[in-house]
């Protein structure tokens, strides 16, 4: 018996130092993976700066204050792109965040069949399979006429509003921004209903024990537990719709000049480069670098403000 149970504490004991060991190398891999996505992204940056220098020299920071790009003239500057690429991407998450949380609520709670929930769940995630292109032809005949009487009505009725201050000519940021939610809504969904539907099943059950309401349990327990996932699936879709490319190029009008109204034809920084990068050359070449350059710093400052916000909720 004594020799047994030495012979079991030694197969213990080396079956620890296996585990430690196995745990050692997969934190390592970890950590050796993690430094490489940063060592990727940084080469990156690196390239597109080096490429933008000369524009950066030329132009400094009146490039990202002017409004004129205009390449017989050599003048370029990206304000009216900033403010586009801002504002359809604001517009698209306005719609798509409160709409794919309470599509993931849905989803992951027992309110529907679950061959219904197991549908819904394959059409929403189709969404994220449609290319592009096609989002962005059927904005051009199917949104675009649609949204015009909402349009000239918002113009007829709140025209004294900034906002609402322009005719509505068709190709514009409302529909930039409409597409750009139909794009980011899988996203947002997909990551939230995964984020609600991973929580301990204790956390309802204890909510429910002490007399809250299936309502109160969703809006008190549950989101805020499942909070980081929700607004990391949110930050992962905002960076989709900032570097969306085809659909926005499309529907948005692609208008350089400044215009607060989301009626008018604007321009974002990804379009603009989709459009003129081919046929680009000299200072041109380098100026859609620097914008390059400005689009991957807007999409990192996003991303260190909802770490921040994360990290400060978590806290509470």
């Amino acid at each position: 018996m004594t020799s047994t149970a030495v012979n079991s504490k030694t197969d213990n004991k080396k079956r620890s130092s296996t585990e430690k060991s196995i745990d050692r190398s997969f934190i390592w891999l970890t950590r050796i993976l993690a430094y490489a996505v940063a060592g990727i992204l940084l080469w990156i940056a690196i390239q597109v700066g080096l490429q933008a220098i000369p524009a950066i020299k030329e132009f400094g920071w009146s490039f990202l204050s002017g409004s004129a790009w205009n390449p017989p003239e050599k003048q370029y500057a990206i304000l009216p792109m900033i403010y586009g690429t801002v504002v359809s991407s604001l517009i698209a998450l306005l719609i798509a965040f409160p709409v794919g949380v309470a599509c993931a609520i849905v989803l992951s709670e027992n309110f529907l069949p679950k061959s219904v929930r197991r549908t819904l769940v394959f059409l929403v995630e189709l969404l994220a399979a449609i290319p592009s292109v096609v989002y962005g032809l059927w904005g051009i005949y199917v949104l675009i006429p649609f949204l015009k009487p909402i349009g000239s009505w918002l113009h007829d009725n709140l025209g004294w509003i900034p906002l609402f201050s322009t005719q509505y000519v068709g190709p514009g940021m409302l529909p930039a921004g409409i597409i750009l939610s139909i794009m980011i809504l899988p996203l947002i969904t997909a990551i939230a209903r995964d984020s609600l539907a991973s929580l301990p099943p204790d956390l309802r059950s204890g909510s429910y024990a002490v007399g809250s309401t299936r309502w109160q349990t969703i809006f008190s327990v549950l989101i805020p537990a499942a909070f980081s996932g929700i607004i990391g699936g949110t930050m992962l879709a905002l960076g989709r719709a900032l570097g969306e490319t085809m659909a926005a190029t499309l529907v948005i009008g692609n208008s350089n000049n400044l215009n607060f109204s989301v009626l008018a034809p604007a321009n974002t920084i990804a379009s603009l480069m989709a459009n003129q990068f081919s046929e680009a050359s000299g200072l041109q070449r380098q100026s859609l670098m620097y914008a390059g350059l400005i689009l991957f710093a807007i999409t990192l400052i996003i991303n260190i403000l909802a770490e921040l916000i994360i990290q400060k909720v978590k806290k509470y």
